[in-house]
């Protein structure tokens, strides 16, 4: 039997896990998907990347700007100031490696979904998956909070704790455009696309990447076209972005759109994590404090604090 099982290979679940492993614990990892990060990643196209999810990272906490400033001192991210001067940091080459310099290390299982979880005649936790079941004495949870029920049941009394959490949908397009470099123009108010940003304009980005641009979608637009198909969502994105670069369809050579089902965090838990009454089991996330990749961190680290005043 495992000692700690984490579920979802999140910046939350990572930064539990860091912090847990960091202390001489030996948690693992589990993530049904085959990457880590969540949205904290990067989408490759031939030689082309683009990171479609977080665009980059900002700290208003002490702790995790040390951390973060760690992260640029092994090379998994750089000092990006940006147009207001305001610092950010940027995974590099790409954002995907942020989770990476976070998991370097770990005991981490991709491609390994968890259908369920329940308790183990009161010695821990069963954590099923479609081919084998695994044993955890504790266990994070630190998926979206419209998957929690999904494992859990909607009667678990946890799952019904977070029923008024909500998060909403990011549509995302992914271009590249050829010849001349563009400059995106300023959002209006009522703007569709509430975010333009150009992959070469971060630091330590392949020169190729010149051409490679990502924009994401404001509330409105993302809920009307969410479950459309990705072509049909970048028919229509692509020429809102077009009309911002000022460029012409024809100088288009790629153009891809992602759906990004539970992209934002629109009314969060209001506390950094939710424990089981006898304190085996944890749920946290970004969901529980805020939208931003500092939020996750917080969640994970205020779970990692906690779980380790227990068993330490």
């Amino acid at each position: 039997m495992m000692n700690i099982a984490v579920i979802g290979a999140g910046v939350a679940g990572l930064t539990c896990a860091r912090q847990l492993s960091n202390a001489g614990l030996n948690p693992v990892v589990f993530d049904k998907g085959r990457g880590i990060g969540g949205r904290v990643a990067t989408r490759r196209s031939g030689d082309l990347r683009f990171d479609h999810g977080a665009p980059y990272a900002q700290a208003f906490r002490a702790n995790f700007r040390n951390m973060l400033h760690g992260l640029v001192n092994d090379g998994y991210a750089a000092k990006w100031i940006d147009g207001k001067e305001q610092e950010k940091i940027v995974g590099t080459p790409d954002m995907s490696s942020l989770p990476k310099g976070l998991a370097t290390g770990l005991d981490v299982r991709l491609s390994t979904p968890i259908t369920s979880v329940a308790s183990n005649s009161g010695k821990g936790w069963r954590l099923r998956t479609a081919e084998k079941d695994f044993m955890a004495h504790h266990i994070v949870i630190t998926i979206p909070a419209p998957q929690v029920a999904g494992i859990l049941g909607e009667k678990h009394p946890l799952a019904k704790q977070i029923m008024n959490v909500k998060m909403s949908p990011v549509l995302t397009l992914m271009i590249a455009v050829n010849g001349k470099i563009p400059t995106a123009s300023v959002p209006k108010q009522d703007d569709p696309l509430v975010s333009i940003i150009q992959n070469c304009g971060k630091p330590n980005r392949p020169q190729n990447d010149g051409s490679a641009w990502v924009a994401h979608a404001g509330l409105a637009f993302s809920l009307e076209h969410l479950e459309k198909d990705l072509q049909d969502i970048t028919k229509q994105m692509l020429p809102l972005m077009c009309h911002r670069l000022n460029v012409t369809a024809g100088r288009i050579t790629h153009a891809v759109a992602h759906r990004w089902r539970y992209g934002r965090v629109s009314k969060p838990l209001e506390q950094p994590f939710l424990r089981s009454s006898n304190g085996t089991m944890y749920l946290g996330g970004d969901w529980c404090v805020g939208p931003n990749v500092e939020d996750a961190w917080f969640s994970g680290s205020a779970i990692a604090t906690d779980l380790m005043s227990q068993i330490l």
